[in-house]
């Protein structure tokens, strides 16, 4: 809640329709529907207040306990790459800051992620019913096991980088459903994005170079995994 007498928070449009412009459309994103939530939803929001003018910067900013709010494109890029239509239910692994579920939030029905630091996740509720993102639920949990309770999901986004793409993420895919993740070393992986065939197999396949925090979890890295201290696209765009 806003004290009396104070500013409402400063409308950015004009940096968020720049950053649309040259970082997203520019690099080749053309899914309408994703450029215009990717300008709807405020990033400056998502930052630390001592971070904000770096909140439309080409590159992820850090937002505490060795995390970071992706960089712009790429989250508009994995947002494309599943594909969504407005009913769908989507699962999102790794909250973070509460950005990339509120730019889904946009694009889908139902959006349901999971972030294993408590503290993270309040912030992110605490965002997210700021900007009334009615349609996002937060969990505090280990995201490489998912959100069974929900399943199946038309889509899956993993926004944290993996040995490999978890098990019980593959089982909750929605036959015809698309699963987007990084998968590789704990330093540097490949965008991998899966699609779940009517027969329940699984196709895959590798896009370009990317650097993500660890997927730490019982299905990704231990704890302690080194850290690469970004979310950014190194290959693409």
């Amino acid at each position: 809640m806003r004290r009396a007498g104070a500013d409402p928070p400063r409308d950015r449009l004009r940096e968020r329709r720049r950053m649309v412009r040259r970082q997203i459309a520019r690099r080749g994103i053309a899914d309408a529907r994703v450029l215009a939530a990717m300008e709807g939803v405020p990033r400056d929001r998502f930052v630390p207040a001592s971070l904000a003018p770096l909140a439309y910067a080409d590159g992820p900013v850090p937002i505490g306990e060795g995390q970071t709010v992706s960089q712009p494109f790429v989250v508009a890029w994995m947002a494309e790459l599943l594909r969504l239509s407005p009913g769908d239910r989507v699962l999102e692994v790794g909250t973070g800051s509460g950005y990339g579920a509120a730019v889904l939030s946009r694009l889908a029905g139902s959006v349901f992620t999971v972030e294993r630091r408590g503290a993270l996740a309040a912030q992110a509720r605490i965002r997210l019913a700021a900007l009334h993102c009615r349609n996002v639920h937060v969990r505090v949990g280990d995201g490489s096991l998912g959100w069974p309770e929900h399943a199946p999901f038309d889509a899956i986004s993993v926004a944290a980088g993996g040995p490999r793409v978890p098990a019980p993420l593959r089982d909750q895919l929605k036959v015809g459903g698309r699963l987007a993740m990084p998968v590789g070393s704990a330093a540097r992986q490949t965008m991998i994005v899966v699609r779940k065939g009517a027969d329940g197999a699984c196709a895959q396949e590798a896009l370009g170079a990317v650097r993500f925090v660890p997927l730490v979890g019982a299905d990704g890295w231990p704890e302690g995994a080194r850290s690469a201290g970004e979310e950014i696209a190194l290959g693409v765009g």
